[in-house]
């Protein structure tokens, strides 16, 4: 899959150095693999969850959220936010 953009990531791992290592591994499971829809997508990540048409990923133990919005037919990833869980729950994100 194609993840536009991993500067999202990288600006959220500087912030909260304790979740670059899960950032890494989340974005390196996604670069490496070609999902065709979400039940495949659930295979590897279970705890992932369709809001309207995003994806929500629980990344370093449920302490952060991933938000994205994935084509699954061009096999693109767009990184709508990455938020602590406290920010996920304040819901700003779905605006």
């Amino acid at each position: 899959m194609h993840i536009i953009t991993r500067r999202e990531l990288n600006t959220f791992a500087v912030r909260y150095p304790d979740s670059k290592s899960a950032l890494n591994d989340w974005y390196r499971i996604m670069k490496h693999n070609a999902f065709d829809n979400f039940t495949e997508l659930r295979a590897l990540f279970p705890a992932a969850d369709k809001v309207g048409k995003l994806t929500v990923f629980n990344i370093g133990g449920n302490k952060y959220r991933l938000i994205a919005a994935i084509h699954y037919n061009r096999k693109r990833i767009y990184i709508r936010a990455v938020l602590t869980h406290q920010e996920y729950d304040k819901g700003k994100w779905k605006e």
